[in-house]
């Protein structure tokens, strides 16, 4: 019996207007387009300002975009995933709120937290279901507000983040494409790196946590930087060496956009040609769970049958992982 594959059948998207831009940043922190371009390789990024909005309308929209271009009725969905750190609220979970907006009424969802690795865990989650043969119409959704929780007077950590809503549908393949493997790890000593101090059962919110500036990202640069580096360029490796890949096989690499000096690293690391490097950092910076699906949205018309990708990620946790996979379509077909 032929093993059942599940493939990527459509990318869809939502950016906020709003660009905050490095000059911008500048009057607002001590800062600079310099060093921020120099250091990080980030330009702008879109901030979703309009009050009431969250998390949960940024995925809604980007859903409603796949179901659109890919002639998709919501009532065919079975499950949505959210990948996502920054929910609309600690319950009920985001992905209830998204499918509930989208109209998805056929749809279980749930939530998945593994930061920037959030979207490698949450295909590699969905691509389970889809083998399984029980789901046909699973989408994958990475939905973050990181200006919610980003601290506009921190010169190390504010330079980076943006917001974006993602979402991609994966659905049985019937041929040689779809999600080849996946290799996934997470160490929990990252979690004194990286984190929210704030916020959760172990420090509930107080005046207090409040004052302190408790609630926004926590991140010691240089060790993270380190680990990110070794964890991103180790794993592509790995998956090249499992399955007898060279530089010349791969068609794409989709980093996740963190860092300009990382993802070059990675690159370097695997010998590949930058142009075969998917890279938009500098327009939308560090949209955390949404970055690899931006990056496919965005190359989607570059993108052709049978293009052998690999995805990687490493994010907060420490979580990190990387996904081969073939492309399921030529993405000229949805100009």
């Amino acid at each position: 019996m032929t093993k059942i594959r599940a493939a990527i059948t459509g990318v869809g998207a939502y950016l906020p207007e709003y660009r905050l831009t490095n000059d911008e940043l500048s009057r607002m922190v001590d800062t600079s387009d310099e060093w921020i371009m120099q250091r990080i390789g980030i330009k702008e990024r879109r901030i979703l300002k309009e009050e009431g909005r969250a998390a949960s309308f940024l995925g809604t929209e980007a859903v409603k975009e796949l179901l659109q271009k890919t002639g998709t009725s919501a009532d065919e969905i079975d499950l949505l995933i959210c990948a996502t750190i920054t929910p609309d609220m600690p319950f009920p979970a985001t992905a209830n709120i998204i499918a509930d907006k989208a109209g998805l009424h056929h749809a279980w969802s749930f939530d998945l937290n593994a930061a920037c690795s959030g979207f490698i865990f949450a295909l590699t989650t969905a691509t389970q279901f889809i083998e399984s043969g029980r789901y046909h119409k699973v989408i994958v959704v990475g939905a973050e507000k990181m200006s919610a929780i980003t601290n506009y007077k921190d010169r190390t950590t504010c330079p980076l983040f943006g917001d974006a809503g993602t979402a991609v549908l994966l659905e049985p393949a019937d041929e040689d494409v779809g999600v080849i493997d996946f290799i996934n790890y997470a160490n929990g000593m990252g979690r004194h790196y990286l984190h929210m101090k704030a916020g959760g059962s172990l420090l509930p919110a107080s005046c207090e946590t409040v004052k302190n500036n408790n609630h926004f990202i926590y991140q010691e640069g240089q060790t993270v930087f380190k680990y990110a580096v070794t964890g991103m360029a180790d794993v592509t490796v790995e998956m090249m060496e499992k399955h007898h890949l060279s530089a010349d096989d791969i068609t794409w690499l989709v980093p996740h956009q963190a860092n300009m000096r990382i993802i070059e690293a990675t690159a370097r690391r695997i010998g590949l040609d930058k142009n075969k490097v998917m890279v938009n950092i500098q327009k939308y910076g560090n949209t955390t769970a949404a970055t690899i699906p931006l990056c496919l949205w965005e190359y989607e018309k570059q993108l052709r049958k049978g293009d052998q990708i690999i995805l990687v990620a490493f994010g907060a946790g420490f979580t990190w992982g990387s996904v081969f996979l073939k492309w399921a379509y030529n993405g000229e077909m949805f100009a």
